[in-house]
């Protein structure tokens, strides 16, 4: 687990490369202490080339790298060099809904947004969330080194009337969320059940996080 790192982890720098405050949110709660730098990375990879959670995978890894190279291009240019200290870990994650043949992200509209609803209504569908994590280049290579990977978790949704559908776009809850709904907020009620992590669907899987760089760190990768 990482809460008996978090003593090791004080002090180093940590980048989300998320403008999600429901990232935010959640890695505080954890106790771990990070800065926010937002990835200019567009979500624009083919989906017919990737499964669902490769696709959150790989978004996920384009979003970390992407702010690691930015950090890396304005330590080069400050006028002391050394002056900022480069990050021991850039964490980026994405997040989206697969139903059927299809990969839901933001939707861009309200008619998109009722579409999906109305797709989703009594339904089962999966939450695929990739998570990249960005260390600094190993002693003789250039590149940095990314350790990514997928959490999915099952979520079912009661019949959803096409009034219960219009309040909820109305409320503007849809609107920046995956799958056009917060299972965090008023979309709760709409929640039949779930299977896996809740904190995935949210926005960012915590368990599975906890472990994996907990991993890292015993093994050496993450260098603290």
């Amino acid at each position: 687990m990482l809460l008996e790192h978090l003593p090791a982890l004080e002090g180093k720098r940590i980048v989300l490369a998320s403008a999600s405050p429901r990232r935010r949110e959640l890695l505080s709660q954890m106790g771990l202490k990070f800065e926010v730098v937002v990835s200019s990375f567009e979500e624009t990879l083919p989906k017919d080339q990737y499964s669902a959670a490769d696709y959150a995978r790989m978004t996920a890894t384009h979003k970390a790298l992407d702010v690691a190279r930015l950090l890396a291009e304005q330590q080069q240019l400050a006028a002391a060099p050394g002056s900022s200290v480069p990050p021991v870990l850039v964490i980026g994650a994405d997040t989206v809904v697969e139903h059927g043949d299809h990969i839901l992200e933001k939707p861009a509209d309200a008619e998109e947004a009722a579409r999906v609803l109305r797709m989703l209504s009594g339904r089962r569908h999966h939450v695929h969330t990739g998570v990249a994590l960005v260390m600094p280049a190993a002693e003789g290579e250039t590149d940095p080194r990314v350790h990514s990977f997928a959490v999915t978790t099952n979520v079912e949704f009661d019949e959803l009337s096409a009034e219960a559908i219009q309040a909820y776009i109305a409320s503007g809850e849809p609107f920046d969320k995956a799958g056009s709904y917060g299972i965090q907020g008023l979309a709760g009620s709409f929640v039949r059940g779930i299977e896996g992590c809740f904190f995935n669907v949210v926005g960012f899987p915590l368990h599975r996080f906890g472990v994996e760089l907990a991993q890292l760190i015993q093994g050496g990768q993450l260098r603290l």
